[in-house]
C-alpha cells in the first residue's frame, strides 16, 4: 500500500493553501536563509518552465486553525519551506524574517524586453523598462491596465514582445509544482527515512524537526511555543540578540513568553548551550515521561495510548503540559542551579562533556525531582551529579537511550530516584567495573574518552595542580584552555620503538602541564627530567617548574596519578608505566564518584 500521494498543484493553489492554513509552514517565523539571488533564480525557472523540485507534506492530525477550531487534517510542509517562502515573497509580496528577526521585503524585478529577472536595485528603480515589483502583476490589476501604464512610460517598446513576456510572467502562478503528501498514519521515524530517500540533496531531517513542525500547527499558541524553543537556544549562545527579537517579533513580544528568557541577554555561561533537539528531549521527559520524538508527536496529536486512536479532547492538555515543561526548563533559577551542580562535580567546561544526552537527562531528572517534597536540595544535587557521572561511565546515553530513559523514569516513579540509582550502581558499577572495565576504558588514545574526561573532573573536584606545577591548578588550566602534554615525550617514544599514534598518545601518557614546563621537558624521558627536579630540590635552583620541596613533589605526583617509579621511566618500561598509571587513574575516578 502506498505511503504517499503525488500530485501536481498550481503555484497559486499552494499559496492559497498556505494562506488558509491548509498547509502549515513551520519555518515562517525563522530567519529566511535564501539569498535574494536564489529567489530571483526560482522565478526565472518557473518562467522558463523548468522543474523546481518537489514539496513534501505530512498530514498533521488535530491542528489548531485560525479562530480556535481544530482541523481533522492539516498538511505540514516538511521540505520546500524556503521555496514556498520565496514564492510568498516574490509573488504575493509577503515579507520574510531577516537575520535580526525583522520583517523585510524581497522584491524581484522583471524586464519584459530582455526577459530578465533581478532583485530590485536603485538603478532598476530608476529605469522605466523594468517592472519593479512582479508581485503587482499578481495583485489583481488587469493585464490590460498594467500594459497601458507600461507603454505610456515606454512608447518605443515592441508591444507584441512586451505583451507576450508579461503574459508568460502572469502564467507563473499557474505553473505546476509537484507535491508529495505523506500519509498521516506514518510514524516519525518512517517519515524521516522517506524524506532522506526522496530528498535529492540527501539532507537528513531529524525527528526533532517533526516535533517542531507539530508544535507550530497549534495556532498562535503553538507558534509562540516553537519560538520560545528557538529563541531560548539562540539566546543561550548569543544573548545580544534579545533586543532584535523583542523589537522585531511583535507577536512573540506581546506574548507571555518573552519575559521568561529575558535573563539570557546578560548571561555568558557556555557549559550548557542546548539546541532545539535537546530542549525537545528534556521537555518530553518532563512533560510526558517520553524520550522519543515520535511519542511526543503522538501526545501533541491527542493519540490515546490505550485505543491508539486520536482523541482531540486530549490535545489542549498535552500542549499545556508541554508548555509547563518548557517554562520549568527555561527558568533562570532552575538552569543556573543545575549548571552549578554539574560544575561542582568538576565539569567546569563544555569541552569536558562529550555526551549532551547525558546532560539532557540529568537536567530533566533535576526538574522532575524538584516536585519530590521528600528530597531537599542537597539530596537532589547528590542524585543528579551521581546520575550524570554514572551515565558517562556506563554509556547509558548511547544506543537506544530514549527507551532506557523512559524505563528509568518509570522505575524512578515506582522506587524513588535514590533507591533506583543504588540498584543501577550495584548492577553496573560493581568491583568488576572499577577493577576491569574502567581500566580497559582508559586504554585509549582519545582525549574525548568519557573515562578521561571524568578523570579530569575528579582532578578539578580535588583541587589538584598540574603536573610538576607548584601553584597552577588543573581547573585554571582547563578554564584557560591549557595544554595537554605527554609525560613520556612523543618524539622520544617515536625514536625509541613507539612510532604509532595509538602508542604515544595513550591517555595514560597525558597530563595538563604548564607550557614552560613542557618546553623544559622537550624530548627528554622522565628518567632525565625527574633527575632535574631532584637536583633543584637539593639546590633550590629552578630548572623545571617551581617545586623545591620533596613532600610537595610527592603530593603533586599523587595528585596527578603518577606511579612512584616515574624517576626511572624510559621507553624500556613505558608499557609498565601506562599500566600502573591506569590503575591509579581508575582508583582516583572511583574515589571521586563514591564521594559525590
Amino acid at each position: 500500500m502506498a505511503k504517499y500521494e503525488v500530485k501536481q498543484t498550481a503555484v497559486s493553489q499552494v499559496l492559497a493553501d498556505v494562506r488558509s492554513d491548509k498547509i502549515a509552514i513551520p519555518e515562517l517565523q525563522r530567519p529566511f536563509v535564501w539569498k535574494t539571488s536564489q529567489v530571483r533564480d526560482l522565478m526565472d525557472s518557473l518562467y522558463k518552465g523548468y522543474p523546481v523540485g518537489y514539496l513534501i507534506t505530512w498530514q498533521s492530525v488535530g491542528a489548531k486553525l485560525k479562530g480556535g477550531e481544530v482541523a481533522a487534517h492539516q498538511q505540514i510542509l516538511i521540505d520546500g519551506q524556503q521555496r514556498v517562502t520565496a514564492l510568498r515573497a516574490a509573488i504575493a509580496g509577503q515579507p520574510v524574517v531577516g537575520k535580526r528577526y525583522q520583517k523585510k521585503r524581497i522584491v524581484v524585478s522583471f524586464n519584459p524586453l530582455t526577459e530578465e529577472f533581478a532583485t530590485l536595485t536603485p538603478a532598476i528603480r530608476n529605469s522605466s523598462q523594468w517592472i519593479h515589483d512582479i508581485s503587482e502583476i499578481f495583485a489583481g490589476t488587469s493585464q490590460l491596465t498594467f500594459l497601458r501604464r507600461y507603454f505610456e512610460k515606454n512608447p518605443d517598446a515592441d508591444e507584441g514582445q512586451v505583451e507576450a513576456a508579461v503574459g508568460k510572467l502572469a502564467n507563473i502562478e499557474h505553473a505546476q509544482v509537484g507535491v508529495i503528501s505523506l500519509n498521516d498514519d506514518l510514524d516519525v521515524e518512517t517519515v524521516a527515512e522517506i524524506f532522506v530517500r526522496i530528498n535529492a540533496k540527501g539532507v537528513p531531517l531529524s525527528s526533532a524537526d517533526f516535533v517542531m513542525s507539530k508544535i507550530a500547527t497549534y495556532g498562535d499558541e503553538g507558534r509562540n511555543l516553537r519560538k520560545l524553543i528557538d529563541y531560548f537556544c539562540h539566546l543561550s549562545v548569543s544573548g545580544h540578540a534579545f533586543d532584535d527579537i523583542s523589537e522585531n517579533d511583535k507577536e512573540f513580544a506581546d506574548s507571555e513568553h518573552l519575559g521568561k528568557i529575558q535573563w539570557l541577554k546578560n548571561q555568558s555561561d557556555e557549559l550548557f548551550q542546548p539546541e532545539y533537539t535537546d530542549v525537545i528531549r528534556i521537555a518530553g521527559l518532563v512533560g510526558f515521561s517520553r524520550g522519543k520524538a515520535s511519542a511526543i508527536v503522538s501526545e501533541l496529536s491527542g493519540l490515546d495510548p490505550e485505543t491508539r486512536k486520536i482523541d482531540e479532547s486530549r490535545i489542549p492538555d498535552a500542549y499545556a503540559r508541554f508548555s509547563s515543561a518548557l517554562d520549568q526548563l527555561v527558568r533562570k533559577t532552575h538552569l543556573e542551579r543545575f549548571v552549578m551542580m554539574i560544575k561542582s562535580a568538576g565539569f567546569i567546561d563544555a569541552s569536558m562533556i562529550g555526551s549532551k544526552n547525558a546532560l539532557n537527562f540529568a537536567y530533566a531528572l533535576y526538574l522532575r525531582l524538584r516536585d519530590d517534597d521528600q528530597l531537599n536540595e542537597g539530596e537532589r544535587a547528590k542524585i543528579v551529579k551521581r546520575w550524570f557521572v554514572m551515565t558517562l561511565l556506563t554509556g547509558r546515553a548511547v544506543g537506544s537511550f530514549e527507551s532506557t530513559w523512559e524505563m528509568d523514569l518509570r522505575r524512578i516513579s515506582e522506587q524513588g530516584a535514590a533507591d533506583y540509582l543504588r540498584v543501577i550502581e550495584s548492577s553496573e558499577l560493581g568491583d568488576g567495573f572499577w577493577d576491569v572495565a574502567l581500566h580497559q576504558q582508559l586504554v585509549s588514545p582519545s582525549k574525548r574518552s568519557p573515562a578521561f574526561q571524568i578523570y579530569l573532573a575528579a582532578r578539578v573536584n580535588n583541587g589538584g595542580r598540574g603536573f610538576l606545577s607548584k601553584s597552577v591548578s588543573v581547573a585554571q588550566m582547563i578554564e584557560g584552555h591549557g595544554d595537554m602534554h605527554h609525560i613520556v615525550p612523543k618524539n622520544y617514544l617515536i625514536k625509541n620503538g613507539f612510532p604509532k599514534q595509538g602508542d604515544y598518545n595513550q591517555i595514560a601518557n597525558l597530563a595538563l602541564t604548564e607550557t614552560p614546563i613542557n618546553i623544559a621537558i622537550k624530548d627528554h624521558p622522565p628518567q632525565e627530567y625527574m633527575a632535574w627536579v631532584a637536583e633543584q630540590i637539593d639546590s633550590g635552583g629552578l630548572k623545571i617548574g617551581e617545586i623545591t620541596v620533596q613532600a610537595d613533589l610527592e603530593e603533586n605526583l599523587r595528585d596527578n596519578a603518577i606511579p612512584d617509579f616515574i624517576h626511572d621511566v624510559t621507553a624500556h618500561n613505558y608499557q609498565d608505566f601506562l599500566e600502573a598509571r591506569r590503575e591509579l587513574m581508575a582508583k582516583m575516578i572511583r574515589d571521586y564518584y563514591e564521594a559525590l
